[in-house]
């Protein structure tokens, strides 16, 4: 998708979400809190545009690292990001022991890469270098963006149905019980579905082109499908504490481990990924 292809999905996501955020305003506090939920909408909206990949950094406890802490890592994205006539991004890793990795930030000069503990546990150079070539694709492709807005916006309209929730538990939406019970169903459904609206706003077909784009970066394709095979692999032993509406940023589901979250699934199925790529290999 084109650059300017992507702003205007991003504005329409964005558009979408602020609605939604609007309408539990409203169930909440009638027209005053549609207005105070319109400009919770607008900072967060804002927020999330300008400070996207210091967020989404956050959200895992992602913590930087320089040419002297990591050097054979850095200097493998170094590489690479020559290879993609792209600015050097910021390099962090994170905690979790599950392997796994994601980009962020709303523009190749805003942007970094983060890859887990236990990625770099696992695998070996060729499969690292898959990894972030698949990562760094994400950035040249520019829809980084709108994965971190899709996953702030999400937790916004969670928290905001699950204060809904209690407001009207206490009586503080409707005038009588059938009213408050009439609104609150729709909150009800709409906290738990929140996620899963954002997972499926967000194409699957972006895993695809970063995978093909990752790979020429790379030079092969053959490094990024072993490693597709044993981030799956360890996705599904290993758990990560992560939110489900930040699940789609991630290079494999990090909720794996969770049976339900398949059925949600933001990704492309393994095989298929893999396929592709030995295909585009052979």
């Amino acid at each position: 998708m084109s650059n300017f292809g992507n702003q205007m999905k991003t504005m329409l996501f964005m558009s979408i979400l602020t609605i939604m955020v609007i309408m539990i305003g409203g169930v909440l506090g009638g027209q005053s809190g549609m207005v105070m939920a319109f400009v919770f909408a607008l900072v967060m909206n804002g927020g999330s545009y300008w400070f996207s990949d210091k967020i989404a950094l956050s959200m895992t406890g992602a913590q930087p690292v320089d040419k002297e802490e990591a050097p054979e890592l850095y200097g493998i994205v170094e590489r690479l990001a020559k290879n993609a006539d792209l600015p050097m991004p910021r390099v962090y890793i994170t905690p979790s022991p599950q392997p796994n990795a994601f980009a962020t930030g709303r523009d190749p000069q805003h942007s970094a890469v983060a890859i887990t503990q236990g990625l770099l546990s696992l695998l070996n150079q060729e499969e690292l270098e898959g990894v972030l070539a698949h990562e760094l694709a994400h950035i040249k492709n520019r829809d980084v963006l709108i994965s971190t807005v899709a996953a702030v916006m999400a937790g916004v309209i969670t928290t905001v149905a699950n204060w809904a929730q209690w407001a009207l538990m206490f009586g503080g939406a409707g005038s009588d019980e059938e009213e408050g019970g009439l609104a609150a169903l729709p909150l009800i459904i709409l906290g738990p579905l929140a996620a899963m609206l954002v997972q499926m706003a967000v194409s699957r077909s972006r895993e695809y082109i970063a995978d093909s784009t990752g790979a020429e970066i790379a030079g092969s394709s053959r490094g990024l499908a072993n490693a597709l095979l044993k981030l799956h692999q360890g996705s599904r032993m290993i758990p990560m504490q992560v939110s489900p509406a930040a699940s789609h940023m991630f290079i494999v589901n990090p909720l794996n481990a969770q049976r339900v979250a398949n059925l949600f699934s933001t990704h492309p199925p393994i095989e298929d990924r893999v396929a592709k790529l030995r295909k585009l290999g052979a």
